[in-house]
């Protein structure tokens, strides 16, 4: 069983308040907009740190993370990019790929507003975290925490942290 911490939108912010959720779990996704180096190396002092770069994200982080990681979390398929839609509406540059290899998890941020949702059609669940950072419309500062226990996904918890 792996206990995830899931966010995204940091805008260069990190606090003790998130690094207390980050020492609870196996491993923390990050799903773009990171803003700073800082906070992903604050992050990795303290777990395994999986994350992508967002459309603020400069060269630094650019050359540190990838657009997409694609990889196997036990027995679940995983894919986090920064912008990817949701069902019904996805970036149309991912929907070849969505089509012919759906993941059984498929994760984005960028929207700012957290979504939980299956896709019937690709039998996949999708994820967006919401923004943790303090920076954008969002009044709630956002969070997913979860567990993957072989094929399975459970334990699903928001995390809401007032601005």
């Amino acid at each position: 069983m792996t206990n995830i911490l899931l966010l995204s939108d940091t805008h260069g912010h990190m606090d003790n308040t998130i690094l207390k959720h980050v020492q609870q779990a196996d491993e923390v996704w990050h799903a773009g907009d990171i803003g700073t180096l800082a906070v992903t190396d604050a992050i990795a002092e303290h777990k395994p740190l999986r994350a992508v770069y967002g459309n603020i994200d400069g060269a630094e982080i650019r050359a540190s993370f990838p657009l997409h990681q694609r990889f196997d979390c036990e027995a679940v398929s995983v894919w986090i990019t920064h912008i990817g839609g949701y069902p019904g509406r996805y970036n149309r540059a991912l929907l070849s790929e969505l089509n012919e290899q759906p993941p059984r998890l498929f994760i984005c941020g960028h929207s700012h507003i957290l979504k939980v949702m299956p896709d019937k059609k690709r039998k996949l669940l999708h994820m967006n975290p919401g923004a943790i950072g303090k920076h954008g419309f969002h009044q709630v500062r956002t969070m997913l925490r979860f567990q993957i226990d072989g094929k399975e996904i459970r334990q699903l918890e928001v995390i809401e942290i007032s601005r």
